[in-house]
């Protein structure tokens, strides 16, 4: 809202300083401090008022060293990373914007169904919390509107150089040579960022290319497939590494900041044109956006590390998957998750594999037997015996090498 009251000033009456909120830089950091206040200043009172309403995580005894002095500990805390979010968004971006119109409905629509999921567990004693069909189909929907939105949408194009339509001359000091002349033009497109790629883009309409003639008629469905994997797919990775103290905010945090440098680079011409990739008109407010979600997620780190002395519960966990995810389509940098989410993946994968060799060899021997010692991968060197903060620690070093690897991609090709 302010971003909207300071350019009314600085048009009308040239207000000091009302000139600052047209850039981008000034409002992301602005957005970066805020939140950072919001989470640390109000997190305390947020933190106290959970624990009188007896908001405490039931602890079920896994046998896993210090895991049962967790009980108790206040849980849905992820409201801090919510509240932290969205009032530097909605004080300081553009929320007439496409792109930051999909980002708040990402976060506010899993947060919610997030934070039902916590309420179910808390206050009905319900240890399995929302079911698991319930939380499938608010992921589906949510990838339904984002995909259907941003196929139909003619706010979000991405700006191509085509050849203009007549050759021209130019005088060198031979002689004129033909040159052709090339124009930008904003169009809708379902294309995208594939990594360590020299012509990097891949069209999604490839994925129905085998029906033929009437092939674009049903790109869209493809797209939005793929578009609704992905935020259930990630969003389900995030809420499964949450389960050490400052594991899945403090990877997140790093996967904000790699996400924050890539939606930059895309939204400005200039780089864009110098790295030759995709430039996508009006995605900077996106930098407002991840510069908030930079705060809130390391604020919130000021209680979440260890010793915790609150949890964000599923209320942070789905929300900040799926704006993770969300976040990366919209910059089309969909393809670079695996690489840039690998902490997610491999959590998520080892819950696979385990319960998949678990089924699969209770079938064939009659006893079940496991790969992992506990899945997820943080509980395997749990029970490991190495300590929550070193596996924590060397999980953030770990994030921090694949986002090196995810930005070094733009010219690793």
């Amino acid at each position: 809202m302010l971003y909207y009251l300071f350019s009314y000033l600085d048009r009308q009456f040239d207000f000091p300083g009302a000139g600052m909120f047209g850039y981008i830089s000034f409002r992301s950091a602005m957005a970066v401090i805020t939140a950072l206040f919001i989470a640390s200043f109000f997190g305390k009172r947020i933190i106290r008022f959970l624990r009188r309403k007896q908001v405490g995580e039931s602890v079920r005894d896994l046998g896993l060293e210090g895991q049962m002095s967790k009980q108790g500990t206040p849980t849905m805390g992820g409201v801090i990373i919510l509240l932290a979010l969205l009032i530097p968004v909605l004080l300081f971006g553009d929320v007439c914007n496409i792109y930051i119109i999909l980002m708040i409905i990402t976060t506010v629509w899993l947060g919610l169904i997030g934070f039902l999921d916590d309420y179910i567990k808390v206050f009905k004693k319900d240890k399995k919390g929302l079911h698991g069909r319930f939380k499938v189909l608010g992921q589906v929907s949510l990838g339904l509107i984002v995909g259907l939105t941003f196929y139909f949408s003619d706010d979000i194009v991405v700006r191509e150089r085509i050849p203009a339509p007549q050759p021209v001359t130019v005088q060198t000091a031979d002689a004129p040579v033909p040159a052709r002349e090339y124009k930008t033009v904003d169009v809708k497109s379902t294309t995208t960022t594939i990594p360590f790629v020299k012509e990097n883009e891949f069209d999604y309409a490839w994925l129905v290319g085998w029906l033929g003639a009437g092939a674009k008629d049903f790109v869209w469905v493809a797209f939005v497939l793929v578009i609704i994997f992905i935020v259930t797919s990630v969003s389900n990775g995030a809420n499964i590494t949450d389960g050490l103290d400052g594991l899945a905010a403090g990877t997140s945090s790093v996967m904000g900041i790699t996400l924050g440098v890539l939606a930059y680079l895309s939204g400005n011409m200039i780089y864009a044109d110098y790295l030759n990739i995709m430039y996508i008109p009006n995605t900077g407010e996106l930098v407002i956006f991840i510069s908030a979600f930079i705060g809130a997620t390391v604020g919130f780190l000021w209680y979440n590390t260890y010793p915790a002395q609150v949890f964000m519960g599923d209320t942070g966990s789905l929300a900040i998957g799926g704006i993770i995810a969300v976040y990366a389509i919209l910059i089309r940098k969909e393809l670079l998750i695996p690489l840039l989410c690998g902490i997610f993946l491999a959590e998520n994968i080892s819950v696979m594999i385990q319960v998949s060799w678990f089924k699969y060899t209770k079938r064939k021997y009659g006893e079940g037997r496991r790969i992992f010692l506990m899945s997820p991968l943080h509980h395997h060197y749990q029970k490991k015996g190495y300590p929550e903060p070193k596996i924590v620690t060397r999980f953030w070093i770990v994030g921090i090498m694949l986002a090196v690897i995810t930005i070094a991609t733009l010219k690793m090709r």
